[in-house]
């Protein structure tokens, strides 16, 4: 996810118009409880991956619904996925999530 790309801390610097809204789409993405869930669903995942199998089953959604919910969380960086024979594996993206943290890393003084 190039938008957040060394991004500095909030307090040290500000954020210009494009790196604030490319940050935007993600948070945006990451408010919603479905996507939410089923990011938490991948990350505490024991090996790191996830069939779509096993998150559409977690949820009382249609596939359609669970589809878009993950089309949305890889296209901000947040998941990365591979096809396996008729399957999707879905992985987190740990670098992404580590660029929100380190942007968000504030001292507990602020």
């Amino acid at each position: 996810m190039e938008i957040l790309e060394c991004s500095p801390p909030l307090m040290r610097e500000p954020l210009d118009a494009e790196r604030a809204a490319g940050i935007a789409r993600v948070f945006k993405a990451l408010g919603d409880p479905v996507r939410l869930r089923i990011l938490s669903i991948v990350a505490s995942r024991q090996g790191g991956e996830v069939c779509v199998c096993d998150i559409t089953a977690a949820f009382e959604l249609s596939q359609p619904t669970i589809s878009h919910h993950l089309k949305v969380l890889k296209d901000v960086g947040l998941l990365t996925s591979e096809r396996r024979a008729s399957w999707v594996y879905y992985r987190l993206v740990p670098e992404t999530l580590g660029e929100l943290s380190a942007l968000l890393n504030t001292p507990a003084t602020a």
